[in-house]
């Protein structure tokens, strides 16, 4: 194991403990031999743990290739699978690790009802780095899946619920909690927002108590797993209320 190597593994364990708090040993086991293997960096954005699992990024993967010198990708629509009147977009992506390399091929498809209403002006997007991403995990033996694979993709709508909270360790650890709720239960983030200041007491989320928000996000957890429907009345209970106020 070389001396860059070994840095990188010390600088990961040092972030991940800054950043979600003392880890298990399994854990710490895993961010140990994904350094190893594909050298990710928290500190470059490569590695996300969600709900105690590890999830690589869209940036980890295009910064692997770069450093693995890819040759080069191509990436195309899959017209049978694409429906623009209503939105739905499926693409191919091939990835050619050296100029000999006959190709890795990964297919990404997204549609309204799998991202987030927040990025529904951006669903194509959304598919063409879903296709991306699992083309770049198959070139080089990723079988870590990425966080823009989780449910539902919302680069936008994390911050608007999660960046109100406090940026210490603990905060971090509770934006990336609820930012895998949102995605995995396919969530409207600025319904969960309203959801969470009511539950709080506050006027503002930022006000919030990282104990109460601790509560909320368990409570969220709960009702998700167990009572989907009920909690989909609840947020829209929410959307309800705005449209009232703003006619």
């Amino acid at each position: 194991m070389g001396f860059n190597t070994a840095k990188t593994i010390r600088r990961n364990l040092r972030l991940s403990r800054l950043r979600y708090g003392s880890l298990n040993s399994f854990t710490k086991s895993n961010l140990k031999a994904l350094t190893r293997q594909f050298g990710f960096s928290i500190e470059s954005g490569d590695l996300l743990l969600l709900d105690g699992s590890w999830y690589v990024t869209h940036t980890g993967l295009l910064r692997l290739a770069t450093r693995r010198r890819c040759a080069g990708m191509a990436v195309e629509p899959v017209p049978a699978f694409c429906v623009p009147a209503e939105s739905k977009w499926a693409f191919q992506a091939t990835v050619f690790k050296s100029a000999s390399c006959k190709g890795f091929v990964g297919f990404g498809d997204a549609e309204p009802a799998n991202v987030s209403a927040t990025v529904l002006g951006a669903v194509m997007r959304v598919a063409e780095t879903r296709a991306v991403n699992r083309a770049l995990r198959k070139a080089y033996g990723i079988g870590l899946c990425s966080v823009e694979e989780v449910g539902t993709f919302t680069p936008p709508a994390a911050p608007a619920v999660a960046n109100t909270i406090d940026d210490s360790r603990n905060g971090q650890h509770l934006r990336d909690r609820l930012l895998v709720l949102i995605r995995q239960h396919r969530l409207d983030a600025a319904l969960v927002k309203l959801y969470a200041v009511d539950y709080c007491g506050t006027t503002e989320l930022r006000l919030a108590t990282r104990e109460k928000m601790r509560e909320f996000i368990e409570h969220l957890t709960q009702l998700a797993r167990n009572d989907a429907a009920a909690l989909q009345k609840i947020l829209h209970s929410y959307a309800e209320t705005n449209a009232g106020a703003a006619a």
